[in-house]
């Protein structure tokens, strides 16, 4: 594993893949698995079941990781 030169705060663009052009600021930093969360980016649709907390369900969408290679730190 090669140390994660990117921090939470940080603002970051997407150079590779769907989102690509995109930036945002850093959310989360998980150096073990070498993947970031970044606002704005990458979401994903995920079915969610009534709870207390969403108590409609249904489909909810959401930022999910993307991996640190994809991403370079913005001037």
């Amino acid at each position: 594993m090669s140390k994660a030169r990117i921090k939470k705060g940080d603002t970051v663009t997407v150079i590779t893949g769907e989102d690509k052009g995109k930036s945002g600021k850093v959310l989360q930093v998980s150096p073990e698995s070498g993947r970031i969360l970044v606002e704005g980016v990458n979401f994903v649709k995920k079915h969610m079941r009534k709870s207390e907390e969403n108590p409609q369900g249904g489909v909810v969408e959401k930022e999910a990781s993307i991996h640190i290679s994809n991403v370079k730190v913005s001037a």
